[in-house]
This record gives C-alpha cells, structure tokens and sequence, in this order.
C-alpha cells in the first residue's frame, strides 16, 4: 500500500541523486521534507529552483544537529556515514533511518526484483531489467545503477516491475522493503571502511532478503561459501546458481551450456556460445538473472532471447577497438581485486594490464597470483602503484612498468609494445577518486584515448 506522508518531516541528507529523488517521492506523497548538504550550493541554478518550486526545503552549507528537532524520518544518501555527528544523534534520539530504497518500496505497488553483491550488479541488473522489459510488462530500472528509485518507482501498479541494483550503503537502512525475488551474486571484502568487518557487511547484504515469504524466492550463490550457509536462514523459496557443478534446483553451467533444474527436470536455456558475454563471471549474471526473471513470472523462451542478443553494459569487459591486431577492453568497473581477477579470468592470457587508482587496501596475493599468470606487462597508475609494485615483485612479475597520474601515458606505452595475440585491458582493481570522479569517468577517458589513436 503507498503510504500518506502528511503530517510527517522528512530530513533528507545528501543532496546527489539519491537524495533528490527521495525528496521528491516524499513532498509529492505529502511530506515536509528538508533536503540538507555539508556543501554550499548555488540554489538559483540547475536542478534546485524545480525542488524549491515542488516544496522541497533547501539547507546547504552546515550541518548543524538542530536540523533534527521535530524529525520524524531521516533519509541519508548511500554516501552518507552512519558516524557522522548527525546520524549518530538520529540514533541517539531513536528517529527512524531509511535509505532511498526504503522510501521507493514506500511509494510503489509495484513488485521489486532486487539484485546486490559484490561484484556483477549492475550487469545482471541491466539483463534483468532488459528480460522484464521483453515481457512486455512496464518495467524501471534503477538504485545503484546511477538513476534515482523512489521518483521513478512512485506510483507504479501492482503489474509493473522495479528492477533495483542495491548496494550495501542502500539495503543498510531499509526496513520493510519486500522483494519477489532478489539475489547475492557474491560476497569478497569491499567497503571496509564503512562497515568495519566482513560480517557487518554480509549482513548488510543479507537485508535484500529481509520480509519475504515463501511467495517469494531467494536466489543464492551456490558457489560462494559465505552465501551459502543464508539458505537456513531463509524466509522465501531459495532457489540456486552455479558455475562450478550442478544444483538441486535453479541453474548451473554444465559443458558449455546454461541448464534450467526444476522438480528434477532439465531444460536447456542456452549454450555459452550463443552469449556475447563471455567469462564465468557473466555465466554466473546470466544464471542470476535467468532466475529472477523466472521468478517474477518471464517465459523461458524470452528470457533466452533476450541473453543472446544482451551485448553488457558500458565499462565491463567492453571491447572499444582492435588497432593492428591487439585489442583493448575497458574494464573501469573493476573497482576492487575481485571485479579484476573475474575480468583476468575471462582471457587466456597474453594481456597488458593497466591497474592501479585510488587504493581500497585489501589483499592483493590472489590477484597478483593470477596477474602472473596472466599478463605480459603490468603497467600501473595512480595512489595504488607502489603498494602494487612491491606485490607484484613479491609475486614474480619481472615486467612492471608505472607511469604516475597519467592515463595517456599508459595507454600509449602499451600500444607501443602490445603485438598480436597480446590484448590490452584497463581493469584498475581500484576505486578511480584519486584521478577522476568515478568509474564512468575513468572509463570515458580510456575509451577517447583508445579511440583516437
């Protein structure tokens, strides 16, 4: 049921997306929203004079804790610390906390197909949302997925669905939300700095799943051994993937094809050969999505189409040019060292790899273990390169270059030593905030580099 806000006041925290559409869903569905940013912002322009103008209160420059006194609801941005002065006196004064997802599955009758993970979430989201919107059925596509979800999932019918892409930051403050079906594609160290422990942060993960019945269907990695022990703690129907070996029930990759098991029946869903994604890790975002769009009702025979013409999504594994023989791919969203060695394990070998970035901290033996194996020259760029450099020398690699802040300059270098069969890969195993402003960013700038050779 959508809710009635009125009477009620909404502190929304964080001025980005996020918390722009959670203003705008709560003033429209009767709420007195204040939207606050630490950052002084120019109000006269873009975008601010159309939430003034909706009813949205605008306080940007401080953060004073009197913005909590006659509170109701605090809405934080994903960015948004639960440490920050303000968000621990909300706790200490018990005022209820909901992310921006909270709010959307407040606002909407719609059913919620919900997808996280360490790794893989936007491209299954986005093949999700693709096979929902073959259906036929009104389908949004949003969350962590850089578009807002509560203006566009307010409203919507019980007939339509929303295919959410959620972080750990997003499923942290929600409460009630409800999935039909939802999914953890993996679980590997990430976010430590915000959540502390392993634990806390696959308990944030877990949340995806909190509120369903056996109306709804749980879909875990069979593979991963920190998701599969949720199975006993499951309140929905668990139904499982696999890349690795065959499942009671779900999906699994067997001899180069995809396999439907369901009530002790195989049906194929296709052959690896007919995917344009190619890697065990898209398999396994492929057998993801299969199940939940089964679960929300998607024919098989649709969902088949749509997996053989899905080409992925922009800066995963993208193939942006072949320039005498050698390949470049752009893989900015390798953000961590998991993303990268799932990329990495996609190739053969005979690979330059250009990493490096804004450096998250976390291990980096397995992924120099199959940098070894797997690339000719490592060239290595930004805050990362040091610490890179001694763990790629203590794991062996005689071939490492560094060329500081600059991404042209490792561009250029690999394009004048890669000969065929070599490919060259982007694949930081970095957040980007060191050069850029995101992953997109960086991803762009590697693509126009490449492009204009």
């Amino acid at each position: 049921m959508i809710m009635d806000f009125s009477g009620k006041t909404i502190l929304v925290i964080g001025a980005g997306i996020s918390g722009r559409s959670a203003s705008l869903a709560l003033v429209k569905h009767g709420g007195r929203v204040i939207l606050n940013d630490m950052k002084a912002i120019d109000i006269t322009e873009a975008p601010w004079p159309e939430l003034a103008q909706a009813g949205v209160q605008l306080s940007f420059g401080s953060q004073d804790i009197s913005l909590l006194d006659g509170i109701d609801i605090v809405v934080p941005s994903p960015v948004i610390s639960p440490e920050i002065p303000i968000m621990k006196e909300a706790r200490s004064r018990d005022i209820p906390v909901w992310s921006e997802v909270e709010v959307a599955s407040r606002v909407t009758e719609a059913q919620i197909l919900g997808v996280t993970g360490t790794n893989g979430k936007t491209t299954t989201t986005t093949l999700l949302g693709e096979i929902m919107k073959a259906t036929g059925r009104q389908t949004i596509v949003g969350g962590n997925i850089g578009y807002g979800l509560a203006v566009q999932a307010q409203d919507l019918p019980e007939t339509a669905v929303i295919v959410a892409e959620l972080s750990s930051f997003q499923l942290e403050f929600t409460q009630t939300m409800k999935a039909k079906a939802a999914t953890i594609l993996n679980i590997t160290p990430d976010h430590l700095d915000r959540h502390g422990t392993m634990e806390r942060y696959t308990a944030a993960k877990q949340r995806i799943f909190r509120n369903q019945d056996q109306s709804d269907t749980a879909v875990l990695n069979y593979d991963d051994e920190r998701i599969r022990p949720m199975a006993a703690a499951m309140t929905g129907a668990v139904t499982w993937f696999s890349t690795q070996g065959e499942v009671p029930n779900g999906a699994f990759y067997h001899d180069g094809s995809l396999v439907l098991r369901k009530d002790g029946r195989d049906t194929l869903i296709c052959h690896e050969n007919d995917l344009h994604l190619f890697g065990k890790h898209n398999i396994q975002n492929c057998l993801a999505a299969t199940l939940l769009a089964l679960a929300a009702g998607a024919p098989l025979t649709i969902v088949r189409k749509v997996l053989q013409s899905f080409k992925g999504v922009e800066h995963r594994l993208e193939k942006v040019r072949t320039i005498h023989g050698v390949t470049y791919y752009n893989d900015s969203k390798g953000t961590n060292v998991d993303a990268s060695i799932k990329a990495l394990e996609a190739f053969t070998g005979h690979l330059i790899l250009i990493a490096g970035g804004y450096d998250k901290k976390t291990r980096l033996d397995e992924f120099m273990d199959i940098v070894a194996e797997k690339v000719d020259t490592l060239i290595l760029i930004g805050d990362a390169a040091q610490r890179f450099e001694e763990a790629a020398k203590k794991a062996g690699i005689k071939d490492i270059r560094c060329t500081g802040y600059n991404m042209e300059r490792a561009i250029m270098l690999a394009r004048k030593i890669a000969v065929p069969p070599q490919a060259v890969l982007l694949s930081p195993a970095c957040s980007s905030f060191d050069m850029y402003d995101n992953f997109e960013q960086r991803g762009r700038v590697f693509k126009g580099i490449v492009n204009a050779i």
